[in-house]
């Protein structure tokens, strides 16, 4: 599912116009990626959360050549799903 596919879904879903499903999509993602930056997590109850993890700076091998390079250090965001979710996308029952 892209982006259109999503503001498409969302509007069936809620019955938003397709104007105010695109604003409130890109409201969502502007707000969890401006919190992340700040170093904020974001975390939804039974669907999951968003935040950021630190990777240290490290010694890696160039593939083509197998000469070693120097892989700096840096910040990944990262979501990790509910058990809401997990159990939807599994199909348990409640």
């Amino acid at each position: 599912m892209n982006r259109g596919e999503l503001v498409d879904a969302i509007v069936k879903e809620s019955k938003l116009s397709k104007k105010d499903a695109d604003a409130a999509l890109r409201a969502f993602t502007d707000t969890v990626t401006k919190a992340l930056k700040k170093g904020d997590k974001v975390q939804l109850v039974g669907f999951g959360t968003f935040d950021v993890v630190k990777k240290a700076a490290r010694k890696g091998r160039n593939p083509q050549t197998g000469k070693e390079i120097k892989i700096s250090a840096k910040k990944s965001p990262r979501f990790k799903a509910g058990q809401g979710l997990k159990d939807a996308v599994n199909g348990a029952k409640k």
